[in-house]
């Protein structure tokens, strides 16, 4: 996942809207989303390489998701799967789920190669990032996270941020304006790239809201919106193939 953009708190009908592009090797196994036979609470796609996901939400209202944060110069050996942190977190069903996950984080969470994670509620989400120092609440708002810190300078970001806003000035949201939301494929200008260590030309390759590499690009756009009543609708338009109709669910969360 490396671009989600979200409002908390914000919209009078939705207490949660969220929009996700997932960027990733085309080659990658995936399965498309779908709520998981062995913690059928789940809702999310699955990455059939190590077993984790990149997003999700649950029928009890949890949601958590993972974006890379990207400095190769960091790199760590024999890194865990990032993605891993979203399945358990999802997978757990205890009461005392964010606690544990937040212990994980602070004992382990420098066995990540760089990271952000959302995770929490939908209506009470939490940031971490072993990469500085601004992890904790995620306050009400519109946010954007891409593969640096919360709410950062790249343009990418801030252009999230402002579609998103514009978005939310609509009395309702459809999901077939959303799923289109963050499709702009059109590289930033070169004086507003940031330098992560991997190059002027894969810096352009991968500016864009939108990603078209051949080897590797934006796979799915996801879309959770969860209105103040509890209601869930959910969305994943996979990219893999030209006019795949996107996934569509609705449910009602659980106490």
């Amino acid at each position: 996942m490396c671009l989600i953009a979200f409002a908390l708190d914000v919209h009078p009908r939705y207490a949660l809207v969220l929009v996700a592009n997932r960027d990733e090797y085309r080659q990658r196994p995936t399965t498309p989303a779908g709520f998981w036979p062995d913690a059928p609470q789940v809702l999310a796609g699955r990455d059939q390489l190590a077993g984790g996901t990149w997003i999700g939400i649950t029928t009890g209202g949890k949601l958590a998701a993972v974006t890379n944060y990207r400095d190769p110069r960091q790199q760590v050996v024999a890194a865990r799967s990032r993605g891993q942190l979203v399945a358990g977190y999802l997978c757990d069903t205890g009461d005392h789920a964010t606690a544990r996950l937040q212990a994980l984080l602070q004992r382990d969470g420098q066995r990540y190669d760089g990271l952000n994670l959302l995770y929490g509620t939908w209506q009470r989400l939490q940031y971490f990032t072993n990469r500085g120092g601004s992890s904790g609440p995620v306050q009400p708002g519109v946010h954007a996270l891409s593969n640096h810190l919360l709410d950062s300078s790249w343009p990418k970001v801030l252009r999230a941020r402002q579609l998103l806003t514009i978005a939310l000035q609509h009395d309702e949201l459809t999901i077939s304006e959303l799923l289109l939301l963050l499709r702009d494929p059109t590289p930033f200008a070169d004086a507003q790239l940031p330098d992560t260590g991997i190059g002027l030309e894969r810096e352009r390759l991968l500016s864009p809201l939108f990603i078209t590499g051949s080897t590797y690009g934006t796979r799915s756009t996801t879309v959770i919106l969860v209105n103040r009543n509890g209601e869930v609708l959910c969305a994943e338009q996979g990219h893999d193939q030209p006019d795949q109709a996107p996934r569509l669910f609705r449910f009602s969360l659980t106490p």
